[in-house]
């Protein structure tokens, strides 16, 4: 009998001319494959109704959508449920999410027009700064530590304000401790809901096409951290130094991927040269735009700033920019009635107000950026060789 190259054909060799043995082998060969496929589509049963509504379940809480409407939006859902948006490494409901505190994940997305691009999936705030955020909501309303968030929010004579106006006013946000909050004029909330990402109608200045959740979102966006509304605000396709914005699902936002400016610490000193001119260019060009407004730091750290893989240097994050309308200008600095402090007031973790827009100094920025990043970029022993 003939064997060839490990498969038993059945036929003794002196009846096949070779075209013989290759058709008989390749035969062979492919009855094992159909073989084989047949038992990987068929004999694998589909995942249970049960284990598939315990993964839907573990998705929506990751992604905070059980907390909605106390959330940033709703705009990317469909990409994150069609698996268009994947984290990098996979999670399940085994995961050690909580101990690690994890707030941010590396992930991909992708869409019609490109293929998969790197992106950060990251909450407004940590697990655990959350956790203790809508702890504070239902206590505030005398709920003990579990309630409905949203409920509680609704009745708030704050948001009961943002129901009955068309138009997002100054004293609609006194109180709450977003640095670009601390003097704003009516042009820079007009450009806030004007930007507005997570509504479908987007451009008007007046909030007519919100509905009460939409309020609510962008206000308990703007309470707990303006990071994606800035991104919205000033993108980088009209020439902002900050990354692409692709949107919310429940507490998860996504924006382009980036490489950590520390990773650089090392490079040649060429390299970092380069770094901290295009620091130092940006710093200088949120100061002085055509806009006439004023971006400037409130607090610099090494994690504010990162890379793209054409050595472009961008913000990634802007959770701590304040903004003063050079056009309009500021009120001076009021103190606060009892009126403008509430749960909203608190809801960042924090409730100290940034300074007033008074004691803000033409150098600020750059101070806190040489103090902080570009002394790690820049070290003596440069200046030596």
């Amino acid at each position: 009998m003939l064997r060839l190259q490990g498969f038993y054909t059945g036929l003794p060799l002196w009846c096949c001319d070779s075209r013989v043995i290759y058709d008989t082998v390749m035969a062979g060969i492919w009855s094992e494959v159909w073989t084989l496929y047949l038992i990987l589509a068929l004999g694998t049963p589909d995942p249970s109704p049960a284990s598939r509504e315990k993964s839907h379940d573990f998705r929506r809480i990751l992604l905070g959508l059980d907390k909605c409407n106390a959330c940033i939006g709703t705009s990317i859902c469909k990409k994150f449920f069609k698996d268009e948006i994947r984290f990098e490494r996979w999670l399940t409901a085994q995961s050690n999410l909580s101990s690690a505190d994890v707030r941010s994940y590396e992930g991909n997305y992708t869409d019609s027009t490109a293929g998969w691009r790197p992106v950060v999936l990251s909450q407004l705030m940590s697990p655990h700064l959350h956790e203790i955020s809508d702890n504070s909501i239902c206590t505030s309303a005398g709920k003990g530590k579990s309630c409905s968030i949203e409920a509680v929010l609704r009745a708030t004579s704050r948001f009961q304000s943002w129901v009955r106006s068309n138009i997002l006013l100054p004293s609609m946000v006194k109180g709450l401790v977003s640095p670009m909050l601390r003097c704003p004029s009516q042009r820079l909330l007009d450009r806030i809901v004007r930007r507005y990402f997570e509504v479908t109608d987007v451009g008007s200045v007046q909030m007519k096409h919100f509905s009460e959740k939409d309020k609510l979102r962008l206000l308990y966006t703007l309470a707990v951290n303006q990071h994606p509304l800035i991104l919205q605000m000033f993108p980088g396709t009209e020439g902002w130094p900050f990354l692409r914005y692709h949107g919310s699902c429940g507490r998860m936002m996504a924006w382009a991927g980036s490489r950590p400016l520390r990773s650089l610490f090392n490079s040649p000193l060429e390299r970092r040269a380069d770094i901290v001119y295009q620091l130092l260019h940006i710093t200088q060009s949120l100061s002085a735009n055509s806009l006439q407004f004023s971006l400037y730091y409130t607090s610099v750290s090494e994690d504010m700033f990162g890379t793209l893989d054409d050595s472009r240097v961008f913000i990634v994050d802007a959770s701590t920019i304040g903004i003063i309308d050079l056009q309009e200008g500021h009120s001076p600095d009021e103190d606060l009635l009892p009126e403008h402090l509430d749960v909203f007031s608190c809801l960042s973790g924090s409730c100290a107000r940034p300074p007033p827009c008074e004691t803000v100094r033409a150098t600020q920025s750059f101070t806190l950026l040489c103090k902080h990043v570009l002394n790690k970029l820049l070290v003596p022993n440069d200046v030596q060789s």
